[in-house]
């Protein structure tokens, strides 16, 4: 049976699909609203219908499916599916046993994996990073991720969580992250860090198009509107986004210096800023990486979109059943 399901758990949507792993190809596709104000126990049986529906929409019933993969924006047991830590979602997640009640709820194999490792392993194996034979995905958006695939299997480290990149320091005396780190990557160049940057300048009484763009509501800015403001040509949001791609494009030397991988796949909301961002970054890489030939490297935006999440979801349950 080639028939493999993926799940994608997001703040405010829960995606799913049916994964051919014979054809590499999406069979069927579903969201729902996650309604994570219900808890974690709602959440899991919502998560366990939308496997149950997909599943019939390709004649298979929940004891047929040969493997679910879940891809959660968490941190947990690698060995017994247990949350440690999903700081988007409220409610009582520490200690949830999230495999075990699927797997009781479907009676199928239920696996868990990173959502940015997720990520990764779909766009190396037939995305942006498809025939490299290593690949580091990186997720930028209210946070940043990322994961490494070597050979088209993800490299998950000691505890799985390989790949945290947001959470290693590029100021020693900057910001703390989202886990507190001071300095960490995420806390300098994630998108909030980025719009807040927008923020001040408005804020300060800089002549921008910022906040007009915005009617002066400071919630409303983002690193989208930032790329609008710049696009009117404004030097103040391309000063912004050119910093912007300083920090990323630090960042990402370092992984590049550690790692040396063959392609660098940039995915997540940032990722459409396009070279707004791309361009700084990879200036911001040449001028910092000289352990690694750039000529052999290619840094490039993500292929799959938001289908990305499911696909690798689906095929690390895949990989997982072929192991097992």
């Amino acid at each position: 049976m080639s028939l493999y399901i993926g799940i994608d758990l997001g703040g405010t949507k829960i995606a799913g699909a049916v994964w051919n792993a014979a054809t590499l190809s999406v069979e069927a596709q579903k969201t729902i609203p996650t309604q994570a104000h219900l808890g974690p126990d709602e959440v899991i049986e919502r998560i366990a219908g939308l496997v149950i529906e997909l599943g019939k929409s390709v004649g298979l019933e929940p004891s047929a499916i040969p493997g679910v993969g879940v891809g959660v924006p968490a941190t947990f047991d690698p060995d017994e599916g247990v949350i440690w830590l999903i700081p988007n979602l409220p409610g009582a997640w520490y200690g949830k046993p999230i495999i075990a009640i699927l797997r009781q709820r479907l009676g199928c194999p239920v696996y868990l994996v990173n959502d940015a490792r997720a990520f990764t392993l779909a766009e190396a194996t037939i995305g942006a990073g498809r025939g490299a034979n290593s690949c580091v995905g990186i997720t930028l958006g209210t946070g940043i991720g990322g994961g490494i695939a070597i050979q088209g299997r993800l490299y998950l480290g000691l505890t799985g969580t390989a790949g945290e990149f947001g959470h290693h320091s590029i100021d020693m005396y900057g910001p703390p992250d989202g886990a507190g780190n001071p300095g960490g990557w995420e806390g300098i160049a994630s998108g909030p860090a980025i719009a807040a940057m927008g923020m001040k300048a408005v804020t300060q009484g800089i002549t921008t198009k910022i906040g007009e763009l915005v009617g002066y509501d400071l919630n409303k800015i983002t690193p989208e509107i930032i790329a609008r403001a710049a696009a009117l040509d404004d030097p103040v949001a391309k000063r912004i986004l050119d910093t912007a791609g300083f920090f990323l494009g630090t960042g990402i030397a370092n992984v590049i210096i550690m790692l040396a991988p063959e392609r660098v796949v940039i995915g997540g909301g940032m990722a459409q800023l396009g070279e707004w961002i791309m361009k700084p970054i990879r200036e911001t890489v040449k001028q910092r990486v000289h352990t690694v030939p750039l000529d052999r490297l290619a840094i490039v935006p993500a292929a799959l979109g938001n289908e990305a999440g499911v696909i690798g979801a689906a095929i690390w349950a895949s990989q997982q059943g072929q192991s097992a």
